[in-house]
């Protein structure tokens, strides 16, 4: 594999914030916000690929989502705004007042046509879906006390609402309320002196099930009011609730980490009668599990711990392999630290800061595996906080560590940092056409910086002593798209750019002629990860369902080695990862070596060794020590895996050609997040 030395980092406290809600758009595209106002995009058929991230904001966090009019994104929270969300330019497209003080509840209608929002004051109030905004239409019967859930019935004609201690049903065409049922206060035993009704449903037969503060589940008759059936299942707050298309399934989850689901299943064999049977438990979380998805094969659950848990219902996977895996989507599929090569030093992002350190240094020499003295630890040089309630979407740092430049969702930011007494000092004047970025890059030499838009084009910074830029020129796609760019790579010498774009479209830019030079195939996959090797200048990328493209730049196509990968086909371990690479360098001394890494493992792929079979081991790194010279050239091939260091952030290769592993133990994050609900166990 080859021998490195080493620097392990542990500096980047970087802990995830919790999932407030979700929404899923069948078949496969599943929103999600976080408590910091992110949202995020999941594509459940591309293996859980988070596609787009929406920057967070301290005063617009959404307490609800949904999906309307096909593949419109809505959110509403305690603002009291209701936002739509622009999914190419990766912003909130605008913003409209509900009326009713803070938002707790929003649901679109069977047809994608009608939002309900509940709200702070008691109303319920409906909202038109128009082709480019949405008007308010009329508000329903004004009762007592916040609307906490809302669910339509699939008709349209009826309108679930759950507020505290009661559910109202509301007749979407006069407006009135035409039943209202009140619910048990509490358990026996239970000392609470309201029940909070977290979550409804209302299903096509008339039922209403409901998720309470007091630990339940259960089932109504709206007609009547009467209660059907009811389920204790736990001694903490059921705070989410979701159904399956086919309403044969529920999923509910509880303040106590754990994740029930409910199946509709025959009285007795072969009889027409059905009821409501709690089948399954899971734990797959810690703390408060605040929302639940309910896909056509799989139970989705999200929650203060800041984890994305999918599982597979094997009942409905129709092959027991690598789909039926549980998934947990803990850390980002972007990258949130850059590194200056020469300077050695790290920039790690936050949400609302960066953190600039540089890494330690050793005067020691050892075999391999050792663990060499520090003779000057790693040192945390400065902070750099950001002003207003944005959330810094990218950063960067340049090689030669003497620029950083990160940007809002409304502003690009760029500094000039001295090294002598660590100082930072702003660039005062930025070109007026760069608002804000999506990605940015500085080339090899420190000389220029690239600003990836939320128009589709790349700008051209010239970077001047002592602190100030120009504007060069202004990239633009030939395609005309105006996706957002989100990975950038540029080429050593300064000749070439690759931009990939929301669209899944890659275009390779002549920095020379400072136009588009070609595209890159289409792939039915998001890129994940791209570089431009230093030698040859062929593009390296990785996709999400795991597969490694080289694209000869200059030829203009895929090179011959990696036609025989595709021939060939990947090792099936490799392909069955669940994690993207994220990152990905090469190895100046050895240039068929391609570096790359996700979150559970670092591997050198050596294109000059020839592709295992899926009979031989994928980590064999470890069996080839033991076995002598001959023995080993026998069993040699181009993968070379090593898993010590995870979970894994941040990989590169520095110029002294050491290289820095930035990891981010679960058990440090654990740490950090509140203490969970104590529950009592056997024996203790």
């Amino acid at each position: 594999m080859g021998e490195f030395q080493v620097h392990r980092a542990r500096l980047f406290s970087f802990v995830p914030a919790g999932i407030r809600c979700t929404s899923l758009l069948p078949p496969a595209h599943l929103a999600l916000a976080r408590t910091d106002g992110t949202v995020e995009i999941y594509n459940l058929g591309a293996n859980s690929f988070q596609e787009k991230v929406i920057p967070g904001h301290e005063t617009q966090s959404a307490e609800a989502l949904c999906w309307a009019a096909g593949n419109r994104l809505f959110g509403a929270g305690l603002s009291g705004d209701i936002s739509e969300y622009d999914l190419e330019r990766l912003c909130i497209k605008y913003s409209l007042g509900g009326f009713g003080g803070p938002v707790w509840s929003l649901a679109a209608d069977p047809t994608g046509t009608q939002l309900a929002i509940g709200c702070e004051d008691g109303s319920v109030k409906l909202f038109q879906v128009l082709a480019d905004q949405i008007q308010f239409e009329r508000s329903l019967d004004r009762q007592k006390g916040r609307i906490l859930s809302l669910s339509w019935h699939p008709s349209g004609t009826h309108i679930a609402a759950g507020s505290i201690d009661f559910i109202q049903v509301f007749d979407v065409k006069s407006g009135r309320a035409v039943q209202k049922i009140l619910v048990d206060r509490h358990l026996p035993g239970s000392h609470s002196r309201e029940c909070v009704l977290w979550g409804v449903a209302f299903l096509s037969d008339g039922t209403i099930v409901s998720a309470d503060s007091a630990g339940k589940v259960q089932f109504w008759d709206w007609e009547t009011g009467t209660l059907v059936q009811t389920h204790p299942i736990s001694k903490s707050a059921v705070l989410s609730l979701a159904v399956s298309e086919t309403e044969d399934s529920i999923v509910v989850g509880t303040a106590q980490g754990a994740v029930y689901q409910f199946q509709r299943l025959p009285v007795t064999l072969g009889s027409p009668e059905h009821q409501w049977v709690q089948t399954k438990p899971f734990q797959h979380h810690t703390h408060d599990v605040r929302t639940v998805a309910h896909s056509s094969t799989a139970l989705i659950s999200g929650g203060l711990d800041g984890q994305l848990v999918i599982r597979p219902l094997m009942e409905r996977v129709e092959d027991k392999n690598y789909d039926a895996a549980l998934r947990k989507v803990v850390f980002p599929h972007r990258c949130l630290v850059s590194c200056a090569k020469k300077a050695q030093l790290l920039l790690f992002q936050f949400p609302q800061r960066l953190e600039l350190w540089r890494l330690g240094a050793t005067n020691a020499s050892g075999k391999d595996g050792e663990v060499l003295p520090v003779s000057s630890p790693p040192e945390h040089l400065l902070q750099l906080k950001t002003k207003g309630p944005e959330h810094i979407c990218c950063s960067c740092i340049s090689p030669c560590g003497s620029w950083i430049a990160y940007s809002t969702a409304s502003k690009l930011y760029l500094h000039r940092v001295q090294h002598n007494n660590v100082g930072i000092k702003r660039v005062p004047k930025m070109p007026k056409r760069l608002s804000s970025a999506l990605q940015l890059l500085f080339s090899a030499d420190s000389s220029r910086l690239f600003v990836a838009s939320d128009q589709g084009s790349v700008h051209i910074l010239k970077l001047l002593e002592p602190g100030a830029c120009k504007l060069l020129q202004t990239l633009r796609p030939s395609t005309g798209t105006a996706a957002a760019v989100y990975l950038l790579a540029a080429s050593a010498d300064g000749d070439w750019l690759a931009a990939a774009s929301s669209n899944r479209e890659v275009t390779i830019y002549s920095l020379r002629r400072a136009k588009p030079h070609c595209t890159v195939p289409a792939y039915n996959c998001p890129v994940t990860a791209l570089a431009i090797h230093p030698a040859t200048n062929n593009l390296v990328l990785t996709h999400s369902d795991q597969q490694v493209f080289e694209f000869s730049i200059a030829e203009r196509e895929y090179t011959p080695w990696s036609r025989k990968v595709q021939q060939h086909g990947l090792h099936k371990d490799w392909l069955e990862r669940d994690t993207p690479i994220t990152h990905i360098t090469f190895n100046p001394k050895q240039p068929s070596h391609i570096l790359l890494h996700d979150t559970y493992m670092f591997c050198i792929l050596d294109k000059a060794l020839p592709l295992p079979l899926d009979a031989t081991p994928l980590l064999n790194q470890a069996m080839l020590k033991r076995l002598s010279e001959r023995a080993r050239l026998s069993h040699l091939h181009a993968f070379k895996i090593c898993k010590k260091y995870q979970p894994l952030l941040f990989m590169e290769l520095l110029d002294d050609s050491s290289l820095v592993m930035v990891e981010r133990p679960l058990m440090d994050i654990n740490a950090q997040l509140p203490p969970p609900i104590q529950q009592k166990k056997f024996g203790t």
